[in-house]
């Protein structure tokens, strides 16, 4: 059995835990508690700390973890402590401590942690790149597009500590064993640390030899999923018993906390925008929608959300009342749209009323954009996976719409366009992904969408 090799970072997520226990300890006489108290919040602290933790997976990160990964892990993780140190304000009755006094402190040591985690992150980059340091080496079995792509990738990526040694050909490995083991014996002497594995250029028998060859000499095995595209998507592996289930994708507003988190932001939005805007923006639209054309001050129809339920989706009315509402959806220059109408749709203020829906629970403030039902109906038998965008609840805005895909569907592009957008979003949702495409809705509203009609 050869020696492990390639640990260098071996101690630093121990000196992270270690770092960030002592600024939430250290911290924690900001609120100059008696020395009992300061002592039970340190502990309920660390200890809620290192469960959260657990949960949002915040120490997960390796040398390819992307930056904004690791933004996201925070956010996540300094939300839901905010909610847990409020907690034990309200059931300790510590009230001669005032709100802001409580968001002051998090913001102090959320601001310590994240800088001291990102700052590790980035300076281990560099040290990688500029002193060849914290590396480790490696080898790849196989000669394929993607195990070439594989070793352009380490060969161009140097901050990510990877450092390529040797790319084996296998033509003759099913048949020579001999090969393999010249292979083998490179990978000892050399001090190997990963080997990457093409599976589609061995058999089984080989693969199996690789297998035990790692395990028996301590080698990190990895392989490249190059002979089946379903291997290609982010799989969840489970266990039922011993046996490994592999589930086709991951849903990452599926987990408990993150629907809980998802759901109080949708409540926190909805409630501002239907108190703060609608209380008193309404009452002018109305009078406004009423004097062009008689009608309804809302439209409200029918459309497809979470598991394909129907339900009522609210709009201000920017069209004549019409039979063709419910069949034909809006297009440039339609006649049916009335002149107040033409503002409200430029600029995206008749969707607002959907922020009641939001409030009910039948919408999210971000997600896929539900679709006529006639339409859905269609698209289900004609669009590959389009059924897939209804995992989650529907949104007022969605990542298809912020990247050029809102309002009519001219071609089949851009509703597979919108669909693969939708199917994205839904596989690597996050907080900060849900700030982001607000924040784009918001600039592109500013602006105005040439779809926006």
């Amino acid at each position: 059995m050869g020696s492990k090799v390639g640990r260098y970072s071996g101690y630093l997520r121990p000196l992270t835990f270690v770092v960030d226990w002592t600024i939430l300890i250290t911290f924690a006489y900001y609120f100059n508690f008696e020395t009992e108290q300061w002592f039970y919040f340190s502990i309920f602290s660390v200890f809620s700390w290192i469960i959260l933790s657990l949960k949002t997976d915040y120490y997960e990160v390796y040398r390819f973890t992307k930056t904004l990964r690791i933004i996201s892990l925070s956010v996540t993780q300094f939300v839901v402590f905010t909610l847990v140190v409020f907690f034990y304000f309200k059931v300790f009755n510590l009230n001669e401590y005032s709100t802001p006094e409580i968001f002051d402190y998090l913001g102090r040591i959320f601001l310590l942690i994240f800088l001291f985690k990102l700052g590790t992150y980035l300076f281990l980059k560099k040290y990688r790149s500029v002193f060849g340091k914290n590396y480790r080496r490696t080898v790849i079995i196989g000669d394929t597009l993607k195990s070439n792509q594989l070793k352009d990738f380490f060969v161009a990526n140097p901050e990510f500590g990877y450092k390529f040694m040797k790319q084996f050909s296998v033509e003759d490995i099913n048949k020579q064993n001999l090969q393999l083991q010249k292979c083998f014996d490179y990978i000892i002497q050399e001090d190997i640390d990963e080997i990457y594995c093409s599976t589609s250029d061995l058999e089984d028998e080989s693969i199996n030899e690789i297998i035990d060859f790692a395990d028996n000499n301590l080698k990190v095995l990895k392989f490249l999923p190059d002979n089946r595209d379903i291997y290609a998507k982010r799989l969840k592996i489970d266990y039922y018993g011993y046996l490994p289930i592999l589930s086709l994708r991951t849903i990452p507003i599926e987990e408990p906390i993150n629907l809980y988190l998802k759901r109080v932001f949708d409540i926190i939005v909805s409630s501002l925008v239907i108190a703060g805007i609608l209380s008193w923006l309404t009452p002018i639209l109305a009078i406004l929608i009423k004097v062009e054309s008689k009608g309804p001050v809302f439209f409200k129809q029918k459309r497809n959300g979470l598991d394909y339920k129907e339900f009522y989706c609210f709009k201000f009315r920017s069209m004549k009342p019409n039979p063709e509402a419910d069949i034909h959806q809006v297009r440039k220059n339609d006649v049916r749209i009335t002149k107040i109408g033409k503002f409200l749709r430029k600029t995206s203020i008749d969707e607002l009323p959907q922020f009641f829906n939001v409030f009910l629970g039948e919408m999210s403030v971000v997600g896929p954009r539900p679709h006529m039902v006639s339409h859905t109906h269609m698209y289900a038998e004609r669009i590959d996976k389009f059924m897939v965008r209804h995992f989650v609840k529907p949104g007022i805005t969605g990542l298809a719409q912020v990247s050029g895909f809102r309002g009519e569907v001219e071609t089949d592009h851009d509703i597979i366009s919108r669909v693969k957008f939708d199917i994205f979003y839904l596989e690597n949702w996050s907080i900060l992904l849900d700030a982001k495409i607000i924040f784009l809705t918001i600039l592109n509203a500013v602006k105005g969408d040439r779809k926006a009609y």
